[in-house]
Order: structure tokens, then C-alpha cells, then sequence
């Protein structure tokens, strides 16, 4: 039978209006949807406390025993229900705010009950609000030492389909599949991998009989879905790379020779030749290049991008870089152009600013091979933007695009493109294996010479004198200085209140220096007008919100220093820090917190003060806040919706996973061999009926 396609409306317990919630909240449609709505936890449920013993700092606890009487107090929306619970060694109330009438009907005095929920001490007596109730029965029945806990909206418990109550719609449906659920996976797999069957797997994580079988039964689903991922993401990966054609880029010639030996800023780091290289064997395989390029903020990645562009113009094809921004595209524009002057390259910006006039001028030189490089912003997937020979594409902060945008600019040639992605965001490992597990991955690990590590201080409230007078210090040296305050949005008003104040404190405090300051709220002229003014030194202290853009580059400015550090996260800080050390002077990243702060902040300003590292920090980003819907990933043209496996903590699995994954395709890359066909079965099950973004990153 396909439990896929079968509807919960028709199970025992469910009917459709129950199903029709399930739908909206937890977007569960199918027995399938059912059985793999996992616990997220297990209480353990086997010990029974006495009245008399129960005491403030308790977590959750059973009681057993007899309602003796309700009563109600309060009027209207006060109104509450009270039932006095007795089990002979002392008494305790139970108290409920809503339902009164369901309970009063449901439960009588005098017949025993087993009670569960959270002591709280009111007035001189506890009480237990909302508690579980059931019967002897009904607990011999669903009451085992480890009860799952599932996770329910408010919405769901405000109609009585409280997690217990799941609990009760699975366990009779779990029997009445007569552990007959048809397998996932091939028994030669779970051999290797040592798997529990898929029968009992189900049976011990919605009814674990110890803590040994539940351990076993996750650890089998966490296998299962992340074995799923990879196969899909590698399948896709390999087929794509048999398939899709990519241009020769024979020759390394004349153009890229007279850049290296004439044009050159600095010298390559090893880190940059091993990717150059990377990116070169690739353009001579036949097959289009898909790479995602990961190198921290000031690595050098543009360098590298400006390299392999004059490769594929050297052979004789056209290269498009696009970026996000239009502050991003014009700095990119600016850079490459006086580094490429005199070379013989005809560079050309396209943004949404470019005029009517000139925007003719760059369609007319892409068709006929006269613009050589174009750098732009979402412009350059506009349908009339048509090249004579595009050979390269590369988008830079790849997260900021959508992969559908992504795909229009592949379609606009004959053959596709090479595409590289480049991020200034490091990506952990386990991100990287998930949402760009189909790219080859190159990182630049190593910064530029004559780059000095940023020094990141940690400062309180409390030792502002001595702060200030080291930021006096440094501008007196010629350097600049940045002052970032917070912007959360529930609190907008005053945090712009908190970066005004500032403003007019600072300029107390520096009299003899020129402040400017930029926020959101500012209009776009103004902005530019004060970043203006920083960039070219007019201004030594520039008081900012977030809005400092990813890319603005002043290497003059050598103190960054974060106001109320402790409400940004970690890969914010990050991405902030490398705002300065851009030039040979040593710099310093200066978070200021107030006096007291909590144990999780002091955990992330010890990871900022003790690397620079930016993957050391993505990792330890992800092991604090977990993946969450972290910037991009729902962009990665990869449904990733996970039922059990966490990417922060199951990284083994997911290596593991990905290995078997791995020598499969090795020996059977159409999962055509009749050994394979169950997982070829399931993989259409589960991504059949994606979007097929099979050449898109």
C-alpha cells in the first residue's frame, strides 16, 4: 500500500477536521506524514511522587491518587477551576483557565487518576496548572517509563489535540500496521550500516521499550533522511557533470600574462594559486564547471575572480559578474577597472541606474563581442540582456540570489556557462555537504601579506574612559574609526534613539574630529553623501547601524567598535570585524557589553576574542544557535526540511552518509541495477516531484 498517498482523515481517532489541522499546522497529510512526525522528546514517566514530598524546584512529576471535590472562582475571563487532588499523604490543587466544562464532565470525584505537570508554589500551596490526567488504564496503556513528547501548536491544544493525544492516534495505527510498513531501505545497506528494521525503528521511537531501543531507532531515521539528502544532492551532481557540456578554455594567454607580470597588486598567496589551479582543470574537462569558492572577508577571492575572467576572455568568450548590491557592483566595477587599465579589456556596468542611453550602448557591445567583462546586479538576467558568447558567469555573495534568478543567467548561451559562486560567509562543513553538497567546493584558507590579525578586545560599560583614550590614540596615528550600534527590528525606535544619542555623545567626547553617522532610515543620497565622507577621510568616526554594506572597503579605518556586542550573533560580529585590518596597519574589533551578561553571550565574545577564523566561528555558530533558516539556504533550489537529524550535532551521520552515498553512484550512477531499485523508488518518492535545477548551483 503507498502511505504516502493515504489520508489521515480515515484513522482512528482523526476524522476531517482533525485532518484539516493536522494539514494547516503541521502540514501532516499522510500516514506517512504521521508515522514520521517524530518526538522531540521523552519524559521519563516511570517514577510516582507522594503529595507530601512535592517541593518548588521540581521539574515535571506523577502523582496518583483521588479528585475530592471542584470548585470554581472568579468571574468572567478570570473565572478558573479548581480540583482538590488528595493521595492520602497531603493534598494539592489542580487548576484549569479554559475548558472548565470538558473537565467537569470528563472526570468525577472519587474515581482514582494519575496526574502529570509542574508543581508551582501559590501563596502557602502548590498546585499543578493544566496538568495530563488519565485513568489506571489509560496509563498501563500509554504510560510507559520513557513518554514521547511531540511538538503542537497552540491552535491544536486550544481543539484538545494535545501531544498525548497524537500519542493516542499513533500507537492503535502503529498496530494496525501489523509491523508490515514496507522497508526504505535495502537490507544489504542496513547490514552495512548496522540499522534497525523500519517496523520496529517505528515502534521504539513513538513507544521506546528502553533507552538503548530509542537510541538505535534515531540513530536509523537520522541515517535515513541524511542518506536521502546526499544521494539526491550527489545523484544530481554526477548526472549533471555526464551530461552538461562546458566550454575548452585551452590557453592561458596573453591578457591574463600582462595582468600577472604587469598589474599584479601583491603576490598570489599559495591559497590562491591552489584555487586558480582548481578552477583550470576544470575548464579544460569538457563539462561545465559548477564551484562554489568559500574564502573569509579580505582573502583576495575578487583577485581570483579577476584571474580565471581573463582566462575565458583569452579564449576568445565573454565573463559576467553578479552581484547583489549596487554599492557591491559599482566597487567591483571601480576595482577591476583600474586594475585591468591598459590591458586591452573592455569593462562595462550594468545596474538598475544605468541610463536608457548607455544601457543600448553595453546591449549593442554584449551581442557583438566588444564588451568583454560585464559586473552588474540583478540586470544582467534581464531577457534583453543577450551576450555574443558568454563562457563564464560568477556570482559574488551567491546567498543573496534565488536559484530560479540564477538559472536565467545559465540559459543565456548555447552552452552553459562555468559558474562559480563565491561567499565571504564561511559555511560549516555539515552546510556545506547539504545545501551545496552538488558544487565542488575551493576555500581560500590563508589572507594576503602584509595583512596583520585583527585584534578583538572584549570592553564593559563600565571602562569607557580608558576605551576612549585608546580610539584617541589611534586617530591621532591618521586612522578611522567605526561605531556600530544594534538594530533589531522589535525594538527599532529605540535603537535608532540609543545611535542618535551616541552620535551626540561622541561628538562630546571627540570635539576636535569630524563624526558622521548612516542608518537605514536616512535617504540614499545622504548615505552616500556620509559614507562619502569617511571613505576619503574627512570624517574620522563613522557611527553606524548594520547597514555597513558586505564589501565597503576602507583601509584606513582600523578600530571597529561593536556597542551592545552581546545582541548580535556570532557570524554578524564576524562579517563586522572584517570591516577593518584592510590594510598593513594593525587593527582592533572592540565589543562592548554591559556589566552583566549572560553565560551564552560570554561563550560568543570568548569565541570572537580567541580567532579570527571565520569557519572556527561559522562551526561554533551553528553548535550554539543550531542551522535554524540560516541566511540563503531556502535559496539553494534544495528542499531541506528535516524531521530528526540535526546538522549541528549529527555531523558523523552525515559524513557516514554521504560516504555510502558516494560509492553507490561510484558503481551505479542511474541507480539502474535492480539491487538499487528500492532506493531509486524512494529518491522519486521523496524529490520526484521537485523543480529539476539539475545544472543549477
Amino acid at each position: 500500500m503507498d502511505y504516502s498517498g493515504r489520508d489521515i482523515k480515515y484513522l482512528k481517532g482523526v476524522g476531517p477536521q482533525r485532518a484539516l489541522l493536522l494539514n494547516k499546522e503541521l502540514n501532516i497529510r499522510s500516514v506517512e506524514d504521521l508515522l514520521y512526525y517524530f518526538p522531540y522528546k521523552y519524559v521519563d514517566r516511570s517514577r510516582f511522587y507522594r503529595i507530601k514530598e512535592i517541593n518548588g524546584q521540581m521539574p515535571y512529576i506523577q502523582i496518583r491518587g483521588r479528585i475530592e471535590y471542584f470548585s470554581t472562582t472568579g468571574e468572567g475571563r478570570n473565572k478558573r477551576l479548581i480540583a482538590e487532588f488528595s493521595d492520602g499523604t497531603d493534598t494539592i490543587e489542580l487548576v484549569w483557565f479554559k475548558g472548565i466544562k470538558f473537565i467537569t464532565n470528563k472526570y468525577r470525584p472519587g474515581e482514582e487518576y494519575i496526574v502529570f505537570g509542574k508543581p508551582t508554589l501559590f501563596g502557602s500551596h502548590y498546585n499543578i496548572a493544566h496538568p495530563e490526567i488519565e485513568t489506571v488504564t489509560e496509563n498501563s496503556l500509554y504510560g510507559k517509563a520513557l513518554q514521547p513528547s511531540y511538538n503542537t501548536t497552540e491552535r491544536m491544544k486550544s481543539s484538545f489535540l494535545t501531544s498525548k493525544n497524537l500519542h493516542k492516534i499513533i500507537l492503535p495505527l502503529l498496530e494496525s500496521l501489523n509491523r508490515e510498513y514496507p522497508e526504505t531501505l535495502p537490507m544489504a545497506l542496513r547490514k552495512k550500516a548496522n540499522l534497525m528494521e523500519i517496523n520496529e525503528a517505528l515502534w521504539q521511537i513513538h513507544n521506546p521499550t528502553s533507552p538503548v531501543s530509542l537510541r538505535e531507532a534515531q540513530y536509523r531515521f537520522k541515517f535515513e533522511e541524511l542518506f536521502y539528502l546526499q544521494l539526491n544532492i550527489l545523484q544530481r551532481s554526477v548526472l549533471r557533470k555526464e551530461k552538461i557540456q562546458g566550454h575548452v578554455f585551452t590557453k592561458v594567454g596573453n591578457l591574463f600574462y600582462s595582468f600577472y607580470e604587469k598589474k599584479l597588486p601583491f603576490e598570489l598567496t599559495n591559497a590562491q594559486k591552489r584555487v586558480i589551479k582548481e578552477i583550470r582543470n576544470d575548464f579544460r574537462t569538457g563539462k561545465q564547471m559548477n564551484r562554489l569558492l568559500q574564502g573569509d572577508v579580505g582573502s583576495g577571492k575578487t583577485l581570483v575572480a579577476l584571474m580565471i575572467m581573463l582566462i575565458a576572455i583569452d579564449n576568445g568568450f565573454q565573463a559576467a559578474l553578479m552581484a547583489p548590491t549596487e554599492i557591491l557592483a559599482t566597487q567591483h566595477f571601480e576595482t577591476l577597472s583600474t586594475l585591468l587599465d591598459g590591458i586591452g579589456v573592455n569593462v562595462a556596468l550594468l545596474t538598475g541606474s544605468t541610463k536608457k542611453k548607455e544601457r543600448e550602448i553595453i546591449h549593442t557591445g554584449l551581442r557583438n563581442g566588444d564588451i568583454h567583462l560585464l559586473i552588474g546586479t540583478h540586470a544582467l538576467i534581464e531577457d534583453e540582456v543577450l551576450f555574443q558568447h558568454l563562457g563564464l558567469a560568477i556570482i559574488d555573495e551567491q546567498h543573496r540570489f534565488g536559484v530560479a534568478q540564477r538559472a536565467r543567467l545559465w540559459n543565456k548561451g548555447t552552452v552553459a556557462p562555468h559558474v562559480l559562486v563565491m561567499t565571504a560567509t564561511p559555511i560549516p562543513r555539515t552546510l556545506a555537504m547539504t545545501f551545496y553538497g552538488d558544487l565542488d567546493v575551493s576555500v581560500i584558507d590563508e589572507l594576503p601579506p602584509g595583512r596583520k590579525p585583527i585584534q578583538t578586545i572584549h570592553v564593559f560599560d563600565g571602562q569607557r574612559a580608558g576605551l576612549y583614550r585608546s580610539i584617541r590614540k589611534q586617530i591621532e596615528l591618521g586612522r578611522q574609526v567605526y561605531i556600530v550600534y544594534p538594530l533589531i527590528k522589535e525594538s527599532e525606535n529605540l535603537d535608532y534613539k540609543n545611535l542618535e544619542d551616541g552620535f551626540e555623545h561622541i561628538k562630546e567626547i571627540f570635539p576636535d574630529y569630524q563624526v558622521s553617522m548612516i542608518h537605514g532610515k536616512m535617504k540614499p543620497a545622504e548615505k552616500e553623501l556620509q559614507m562619502a565622507r569617511f571613505v576619503e577621510g574627512s570624517a574620522q568616526i563613522l557611527l553606524a547601524t548594520t547597514v555597513i554594506e558586505v564589501g565597503v572597503n576602507v583601509p584606513n579605518a582600523s578600530v571597529m567598535l561593536i556597542e551592545n556586542a552581546e545582541r548580535f550573533g556570532l557570524s554578524q560580529l564576524h562579517q563586522l570585524r572584517g570591516r577593518v585590518g584592510r590594510g598593513a596597519e594593525q587593527s582592533y574589533c572592540i565589543l562592548v557589553t554591559s556589566d552583566s551578561i549572560s553565560e551564552e553571550t560570554r561563550k560568543r565574545i570568548e569565541v570572537m576574542t580567541s580567532t579570527n577564523d571565520g569557519f572556527e566561528i561559522a562551526e561554533a555558530d551553528l553548535k550554539m544557535r543550531g542551522p535554524g533558516d540560516l541566511e540563503g539556504t531556502q535559496q539553494s533550489g534544495i528542499p531541506i526540511n528535516l524531521h530528526i537529524a540535526n546538522l549541528a550535532k549529527d555531523g558523523q551521520v552525515l559524513q557516514y552518509a554521504r560516504d555510502i552515498a558516494t560509492e553507490i553512484l561510484a558503481a551505479d550512477p542511474q541507480l539502474s541495477l535492480q539491487s538499487n531499485a528500492l532506493l531509486r523508488k524512494r529518491l522519486n518518492d521523496l524529490f520526484g516531484k521537485e523543480v529539476e535545477w539539475g545544472q543549477i548551483s
